[in-house]
């Protein structure tokens, strides 16, 4: 009980006493009772602590272990690819769990996603999005991640997606949930111009779309406002701070800088790219996430 609600409660006693209540009937009690109840009701709604965030790193290189240890003192998970990053041959991320949960870090599991034009009609929609599931599920078992993770979609592009990506990722969330995972992805949350005043925003177009079903998000919006540029701050904005209420990992920073939508960002590098402050000779760039969790996908279990 808090000193407020006991000082409170003194109080109330102390006026029934003197209004004479010794045998406390019903009246004075319900009156009572009744400030309690408000005093409770108002405590409750106070507002509360203010929740510590998590910072984070991706890239599509995995920058060496020696490299890990040092960026761990700055970053509390990193991204983890289950299959060839984006227009690579190779994931040079297998086969590092061990190594990296010991270290004590959190991870975001990730796997490239099809472009739109690669999702022609429905009939191959359906098959490639099986044949992902299943390549992403027994990825993340190899690697030794726990049932339940959360595995997101990397979609690069921003914009009405098609009716055939819509398919897939209803599809996506299905099927990973069938085979012991869950689904998320990693979208858009840049405002588009879409003219006459109208604007859309990727993550809402997505999430609206495929209702009823549900994804974990992990949006990127690295204009400034609302991204602090590129820093490694100690105390981490929410996620919601970009915009979008519902997301769970926010990607404030992209290495390089996008020349046009970062354009007002401060903390970048002469090359374009952002480097943790510990990395003086600028050898990795890296994209820096916010996120509710130390481990937002659970792979640390």
């Amino acid at each position: 009980m808090t000193t407020q609600l006991c000082f409170f409660l003194l109080c109330t006693f102390g006026v029934l006493c003197v209004l004479g209540v010794k045998s406390f009937s019903l009246a004075p009690r319900v009156a009572a009772l009744s400030l309690v109840a408000l005093f409770v009701g108002n405590s409750a709604s106070a507002p509360q602590e203010p929740k510590h965030y998590f910072l984070g790193f991706d890239r599509n290189d995995y920058p060496g272990d020696k490299a890990m240890k040092l960026l761990r003192h700055d970053f509390a998970f990193t991204g983890y690819w289950l299959g060839n990053p984006p227009g690579e041959t190779t994931n040079s991320w297998s086969g590092k769990r061990e190594l990296l949960r010991s270290e004590r870090f959190g991870f975001v599991l990730l796997f490239a996603g099809p472009t739109s034009g690669q999702l022609r009609e429905q009939r191959y929609t359906r098959k490639r999005v099986a044949d992902d599931t299943q390549a992403a599920a027994a990825a993340a078992r190899r690697e030794g991640f726990p049932p339940g993770s959360v595995i997101f979609l990397d979609i690069e592009e921003g914009g009405r997606l098609p009716s055939t990506y819509l398919t897939y990722l209803k599809a996506w969330a299905s099927e990973l949930e069938r085979l012991g995972f869950r689904g998320g992805v990693y979208c858009s949350a840049i405002p588009i111009d879409e003219g006459e005043g109208l604007t859309l925003i990727t993550s809402d177009f997505i999430r609206e779309q495929i209702k009823p079903t549900e994804l974990v998000y992990w949006v990127y919006n690295d204009a400034c406002p609302p991204s602090p540029g590129c820093s490694a701050p100690q105390d981490p904005l929410a996620p919601s701070k970009s915009g979008i209420a519902y997301a769970q990992i926010w990607q404030f920073v992209r290495s390089p800088r996008d020349k046009q939508i970062a354009r007002h960002c401060r903390g970048y590098a002469k090359d374009g790219n952002c480097y943790a402050a510990l990395d003086t000779a600028h050898r990795f760039h890296l994209d820096m996430n916010s996120a509710t969790s130390a481990d937002p996908s659970g792979g640390a279990k």
